[in-house]
């Protein structure tokens, strides 16, 4: 007979009249096979911010990053899996190490640094002569492209918050297999391509 994650009530007093030497050997198969049932945990992926050259002049000014806006599927700590405009799944097995508007907002501000063009950039709160407002439009596994593919549109907002200027930006990095571990690292480049530009086109204008 087979076994099944399930917990059988049990008769005390029927408990009451078995052997001790009969019942320590069912109580620890019952707690290995609890065990076995239990799902693992997802594996967590994290995103590395753009590094290396940026050819791009610099700006005198300093800059406020804020936190991306987002809609579901993307707002959240998942990885998206898209088949057709119209369906979209979760990658099993897989997170991301934290909700996704935050964690491109630290990595975007952490390229800033990087890429040394500005006087000074950081989050919200900070004196900044500029904000920089962004929207994650996809950030996702492509199936029919066989492609991760990073939009994100930006705005550099003045301290009124007059539009100085937006642009969508798209980055699109070739996936070989459906593995978690492929997938991360090939949405990871598509958005360190993304951020490079984001930084290129914004410092300028600073």
């Amino acid at each position: 007979m087979g076994y099944s994650c399930l917990v059988r009530t049990l008769d005390w007093e029927q408990l009451r009249r078995v052997r001790l030497s009969r019942l320590l050997p069912g109580l620890f198969a019952g707690f290995s096979l609890l065990a076995a049932c239990a799902s693992s945990p997802p594996a967590t992926y994290d995103l590395t911010p753009a590094a290396g050259d940026f050819a791009a002049r610099a700006g005198r000014g300093q800059l406020a990053v804020l936190r991306p806006d987002a809609i579901q599927p993307a707002d959240s700590d998942r990885i998206v899996v898209r088949y057709d405009p119209q369906s979209v799944a979760y990658l099993t097995g897989a997170q991301w190490a934290d909700k996704l508007p935050s964690l491109v907002q630290s990595r975007l501000i952490e390229s800033f640094q990087n890429a040394h063009l500005l006087r000074e950039v950081g989050r919200p709160g900070m004196l900044a002569d500029f904000n920089l407002q962004t929207s994650i439009r996809r950030f996702e596994l492509d199936t029919a492209q066989s492609a991760a593919v990073v939009e994100i549109s930006a705005q550099i907002l003045s301290q009124s918050g007059r539009i100085i200027a937006g642009r969508l930006f798209s980055g699109t990095v070739p996936v070989a297999s459906s593995e978690p571990a492929v997938v991360a690292a090939a949405l990871d480049a598509a958005l360190a391509q993304v951020m490079r530009d984001i930084v290129i086109w914004t410092a300028p204008k600073i």
